[in-house]
């Protein structure tokens, strides 16, 4: 285990939250397994004084998490919409066609190369779970099972995959070996080839209290700032940047060759970096801040959950994402404050969430109990939950967001 910096690897990192010793996220507990102890880590989320990068001490590898993974991309209807209109508007912008070549990295189920294909582009993908991996094969989708770097990247160069436009979308997050990582889209990276990223914003992150994307999964947290460094350490430069709604607010970067300078770098780059300085997001008190107010989110919950109990109401939840397993593990919550929660994936369905053990199931379980109240875990999808279980009002139900901050929905 290693709380150096990923990045610049300095030991000089400051702790400023501490989410208590918690399950993998993703590790969800078959019922055979639930009299088993279940391994737990520290989650504690560090800031590199050297170069600013958030980071959290890795205790896992890439290979305990992803070899066998539980997410599947396309169950969110939300995500898919979000990724056919990245295909339309990333094909007009770059011009792709039955000539260009499309590699996605981090690609799941093939969620978003779908849409390529569908437009007559050469893809492909590579994603390390091979159950994951299976499902695009299934559409179709030319996958390489494997952990993305520069050997990955070496042997597909060397096949003639060289690629005019690679796409990452919040897999950054998820690489402990960053540098490999970063070093592997330099080599595949046609010379005025373009690279695209997204992840959620740390800025937003901490605005809106979003403690619980912090979980042993996300190995970093980022800001452009930091991200400046790291692609200029590895040749390549951000020429652009988008700011997006998807996951409580995300960034799209766009990344070329140093050397590719006709995309020259706009103005949106600039003036972001400027806004995160000016917030303080290279200084300690910026996160001390919002260490405070995460425990305010904590107290609210709680008392929500208390208050209801004493009440006799039935607190039932919606979604399985390790967010919600962050959020529920840091506050210490157990099946006797929440019931059950509901999930789409059958993946999940008949397991319990990691550390708390409350279980799930399908949607259609919460006709048969009528909970009086719904906390959505995944807040980021909001919007699509409340439409899909806008029947739980017929017995009076109301949704709960506890995420910027507690909001009981009639």
């Amino acid at each position: 285990m290693s709380t150096n910096c990923l990045f610049c690897e300095s030991e000089n990192q400051s702790l400023v939250l501490p989410l208590g010793q918690q399950p993998l996220a993703n590790s969800y507990v078959r019922p055979e397994r639930l009299e088993a102890t279940e391994p737990v880590y520290p989650l504690d989320l560090y800031v590199c004084q050297d170069c600013g990068m958030c980071h959290i001490e890795v205790v896992a590898t890439s290979e305990d998490i992803f070899s066998d993974y539980a997410y599947f991309s396309s169950f969110s209807t939300t995500w898919l919409e979000h990724a056919a209109h990245y295909v339309e508007k990333i094909t007009a912008r770059l011009g792709l066609g039955a000539d260009s070549h499309v590699v996605e990295i981090a690609s799941n189920d093939g969620y978003l190369l779908q849409f390529m294909k569908e437009r007559g582009i050469p893809c492909m993908g590579v994603e390390p779970a091979a159950n994951v991996a299976e499902a695009a094969v299934v559409k179709g989708i030319p996958t390489e099972v494997a952990f993305w770097g520069v050997e990955a990247a070496a042997r597909l160069k060397a096949a003639g995959k060289s690629a005019d436009l690679m796409i990452a979308n919040n897999v950054l997050a998820h690489v402990p070996t960053l540098n490999d990582f970063v070093a592997g889209f330099k080599v595949l990276l046609k010379a005025d080839g373009v690279a695209t990223f997204e992840f959620p914003h740390l800025m937003e992150l901490v605005k809106h209290r979003q403690f619980d994307t912090i979980y042993h999964e996300h190995f970093s947290y980022y800001a452009l700032f930091t991200l400046e460094k790291l692609f200029a350490h590895h040749g390549m430069t951000v020429f652009d940047v988008e700011q997006l709604p998807t996951h409580g607010g995300s960034l799209r970067i766009y990344v070329r060759h140093a050397e590719d300078e006709a995309k020259g770098v706009t103005d949106a780059v600039r003036d972001l970096v400027q806004q995160e300085l000016k917030a303080g997001m290279d200084t300690i008190p910026y996160y001390e801040a919002f260490a405070a107010s995460v425990a305010g989110v904590k107290t609210d919950f709680l008392k929500f959950l208390a208050d209801a109990k004493e009440a006799g109401k039935t607190v039932a939840a919606y979604g399985a994402p390790a967010k919600g397993n962050t959020m529920l593990n840091y506050c210490g919550v157990t099946a006797e404050s929440i019931a059950f929660t509901l999930d789409r994936n059958p993946h999940k369905q008949g397991c319990y969430l990691p550390g708390s053990l409350i279980p799930i199931y399908a949607p259609e379980h919460a006709t048969a109990v009528k909970p009086d109240y719904l906390v959505i875990l995944p807040w980021n999808l909001k919007s699509e939950i409340m439409e899909q279980m806008a029947h739980i009002r017929d017995w009076g139900g109301k949704f709960v967001v506890a995420i910027p901050e507690l909001e009981i929905i009639e």
